[in-house]
């Protein structure tokens, strides 16, 4: 018991010592990005508490097993049993696995829900894939774009990390719905930030949309998840998140940094989404 309290306190100096820390990546994180979307405490939420049921499943099938090795062993069963079926027996290991996979099947049908519902959205963010890079445009702040190609090693600065910093990062304000459209204009790609919660596949000549509102500011990382080609490691998604009088200044700089980059605009239709 003193092992078992010990092993468990270790365990838990783990989980502190990492989960202040899951906002921002570190080596030898244990578990999820800290969640800093609806979505993503949802997906948090939903995850533990599946976890807590697999790990009683599992601990009830253990026990029976050692309960039916013990109890119906040749040495406690001298005279074995030649019963063939037990009709409460088998209704219940029926009807309990059915029980499961429903309770399991609720709150997954509406996570999915939730994260397929677009709400009214406060603004919209487009992003493009290339090989192999990402570009944005903003089309409801004068509809300027520009490039966010990662940061090569030699020219990191101090803070910034390898991999996963770009030149330009996508600036978002936080508790504000950003709907993000998402296509690609060679081959399939996919955007996806793990903190908070979305992944979608920009697929080219289609738009697909997801949506985030940001809660806790700060700088947040995301990496292509399509397997696109030789460079696909190489193309990151660094996002800020800041208040929204941050970023109504960093916009208007913006305008006059990325003029030159001014993109087509893009189209809401009632029957989709189109560039035009």
């Amino acid at each position: 018991m003193r092992t078992f309290l010990g092993f468990a306190t270790f365990v838990a100096s783990l989980v502190a010592g990492t989960s202040a820390a899951f906002a921002q990546l570190e080596d030898w994180a244990w578990g999820f990005q800290e969640a800093v979307s609806p979505i993503m405490h949802d997906i948090s939420s939903f995850y533990d508490g599946l976890l807590i049921m697999m790990v009683g499943i599992s601990a009830l099938v253990l026990v029976l097993m050692i309960y039916i090795v013990l109890r119906f062993s040749r040495r406690a069963n001298k005279e074995p049993s030649r019963t063939s079926h037990n009709t409460w027996l088998e209704i219940i290991w029926t009807t309990v696995p059915v029980l499961i996979l429903i309770a399991i099947a609720i709150p997954s049908l509406r996570l999915l829900y939730f994260e397929e519902t677009i709400p009214e959205a406060d603004m919209t963010l487009k992003a493009v894939g290339h090989q192999w890079y990402w570009s944005y445009e903003y089309p409801d702040h004068g509809n300027f774009g520009f490039d966010a190609i990662m940061v090569p090693d030699d020219e990191l600065k101090e803070g910034e990390l390898r991999l996963l910093a770009t030149d330009n990062a996508v600036v978002l304000p936080v508790d504000k719905v950003v709907r993000v459209l998402v296509t690609a204009q060679d081959v399939i790609h996919s955007w996806a930030v793990p903190a908070m919660g979305v992944k979608t596949d920009a697929v080219p000549g289609r738009i697909n949309e997801l949506w985030l509102k940001i809660d806790t500011p700060g700088t947040y990382y995301g990496q292509c998840s399509e397997l696109c080609g030789e460079l696909h490691g190489f193309m990151p998604i660094m996002i800020k998140a800041v208040s929204d009088e941050e970023f109504q200044a960093w916009v208007t700089e913006a305008q006059a940094e990325f003029a030159a980059n001014n993109a087509p605009a893009i189209s809401v239709a009632n029957n989709g989404l189109t560039g035009q």
